[in-house]
């Protein structure tokens, strides 16, 4: 009994350090996870935000590329109606 209340004093300086050496490294593992985890979160909001940029993109290259088609058809029904016009007029 005595061995055992003679080693486990709490107010040993080494037992002191060795713990506050374990608090510090907990502590810098905790830090490293947040920043981790947080780093995590930047790169998927980062390629969430391209790929929304991407889908923008495509969308108004689509409705471009329709304008473009329907006033190409426009400009074939106004080409054939002028040109039926032409036919009647003579």
């Amino acid at each position: 009994m005595e061995r055992f209340k003679a080693r486990s004093a709490s107010d040993d300086p080494a037992f002191q350090a060795r713990q506050a050496e374990l608090i510090a490294i907990a502590e810098a593992r905790t830090t490293r996870l947040a920043e981790r985890k947080a780093a995590k979160a930047a790169e998927i909001a980062r390629v969430e935000a391209e790929r929304k940029a991407a889908e923008e993109a495509a969308a108004a290259e689509a409705r471009a590329r329709a304008i473009e088609e329907r006033a190409a058809q426009k400009a074939a029904r106004d080409a054939a109606y002028a040109a039926r016009k032409a036919r009647k007029v003579k």
